[in-house]
């Protein structure tokens, strides 16, 4: 079967599912376990006679040989086993369970992997299938996943910005489904690009380090890392199931690649007396913090800093209110320019991102020593916000969108830049006289404002309008929130 006809089985298959109600997101759960232990039987025969660690008895081949009724039972004990197993193999496993409930459904999905040598397709192609299920599953507005998911396209313009070098570190503080990671791993892995064996192993196990506080986002991430050739089937899990945020960081990497979760509160859900869920905002306090707040995209800042080594570099997807507020907002931002060379932004248009409403930006910063200096000279802001309409399905953000920036940036030499319409300069002094040091900085005019004739097409203009109307519902929502907690 080639790679285009294995592809289309697998989607026809997920719309019969989808028929009986079964989502995207838990479709992918289940090909996540069971793909996990056809590739697991596959490495433990020859030519590889890998010790997977997989009990026997709660192995491939103990699914293959069941069928209906004892399959689902079977099915059930071997995931709660897996699950109470070390290293990758109880990452993929916690706390794993069922959502197939027809057993038929469930012994064709098993039938329809087995008839498949999964190790023999090369990484892209298995990794091209997953990362479209997951593209999917951020599509399906119901399951709320598109919060784990950045735009490729994005991604890549990030990272052809940064340039990581091989034999450095790579981390994502919320990792989601490892997008970061993986447009990384292509640009270190792209045609030209010559890796010596030291390199690959260092890539293959050493190179990312990624915490997703969500069991099956993780597992999804672990899953999407590991058709891409990262991590090993033995080995420990590359991103840890835990709250970035509790406590000052394991590691100093050289690069963070983020786009940390949307919303401004830190929450913890729990139980009253009466038996009814509550919030309690979470304010971390972290030696290491500049200042203390329970906005959690602030704190994420915070924790990026403390995360890079003296020379590291970072690019952030943040949203506009941390380039604006007053507070504690205003005092982190003093200190990220003091403290950092924070030397280009990237202000994103709306209609990109599967959360409606969001208005973010990339910030790109450098580390640097702790030696008293003021670091950032000044930023060069790249407006593709103005005049610019993306939606999700009829016009959205392609790498061409981005590549006048990338060229602008210029990541040969970025001490050497020129202005453009659209690329500005502020240099620290003109930055440090205005408001509260916002940096939400406009220049361009808006067309739209000045002539109807240039209006956006009907659902780009009905999209941007509910944009607008989600981003203010949740700044009252948080206004709210502030009000209840005092």
């Amino acid at each position: 079967m080639n790679t285009s006809t294995l592809v289309q089985k697998v989607w026809n298959f997920c719309h019969t599912l989808r028929d009986d109600g079964v989502g995207y997101g838990d479709y992918l759960e289940q090909l996540t376990y069971l793909l996990f232990l056809k590739l697991a039987h596959e490495y433990a025969q020859e030519p590889y006679n890998r010790d997977t660690h997989i009990p026997k008895g709660y192995d491939w081949a103990s699914l293959t040989t069941k069928v209906g009724e004892p399959l689902e039972s079977h099915y059930l004990a071997v995931l709660h086993k897996l699950g109470q197993e070390s290293g990758m193999l109880g990452a993929i496993f916690f706390k794993a369970q069922n959502k197939i409930q027809d057993p038929a459904k469930l012994s064709r999905l098993v039938q329809m992997i087995d008839a498949e040598n999964w190790i023999s397709l090369d990484a892209d192609t298995k990794g091209d299938l997953y990362e479209g299920l997951l593209q999917k599953n951020a599509e399906d507005t119901k399951s709320g996943a598109g919060q784990y998911f950045t735009p490729r396209a994005l991604i890549e313009a990030m990272v052809a910005c940064v340039r990581p070098e091989p034999m450095k570190t790579i981390a994502d503080p919320a990792c989601g489904t490892g997008g970061f990671f993986l447009g990384a791993y292509n640009w270190l892995t792209r045609l030209g690009a010559r890796l010596n064996k030291p390199e690959k192993e260092f890539l293959r196990d050493k190179t990312f380090h990624g915490n997703e506080i969500v069991p099956n986002t993780r597992r999804m991430c672990l899953m999407n890392l590991f058709l891409h050739s990262i991590g090993e089937l033995d080995g420990e899990p590359l991103v840890e199931r835990s709250d970035a945020l509790i406590s000052e960081p394991k590691r100093k990497v050289d690069y963070v690649l983020a786009n940390p979760p949307f919303g401004k509160k830190s929450s913890m859900t729990f139980t009253n007396e009466e038996g009814e869920e509550d919030k309690e905002a979470l304010t971390y306090e972290r030696q290491d913090f500049w200042e203390t707040t329970s906005n959690k995209q602030l704190n994420f800042l915070q924790h990026i800093v403390s995360m890079l080594k003296s020379d590291g570099k970072a690019a952030v997807v943040l949203p506009d209110n941390v380039l604006f507020e007053g507070g504690a907002g205003e005092k982190i931002r003093r200190k990220l320019l003091e403290n950092c060379d924070v030397h280009t932004m990237l202000r994103l248009p709306t209609g990109i991102f599967y959360a409606q409403g969001v208005k973010a930006n990339v910030v790109f910063f450098d580390a640097k020593p702790k030696d008293g200096h003021i670091h950032t000279k000044g930023v060069w802001f790249y407006d593709l916000r103005t005049n610019k309409h993306f939606t999700l399905k009829t016009r959205t953000l392609k790498l061409d969108d981005l590549q006048d920036f990338v060229t602008r940036y210029n990541p040969d030499n970025r001490h050497e830049r020129t202005e453009t319409e659209r690329f500005k300069y502020f240099s620290y002094e003109d930055l440090m006289a205005r408001d509260k040091a916002s940096l939400d900085i406009f220049w361009l005019k808006d067309d739209s404002l000045e002539n109807l004739d240039d209006l956006p097409p009907p659902d780009v203009l009905q999209q941007e309008i509910i944009d607008h109307l989600e981003a203010a519902l949740a700044s009252f929502r948080d206004v709210a929130a502030g009000l209840a907690s005092k």
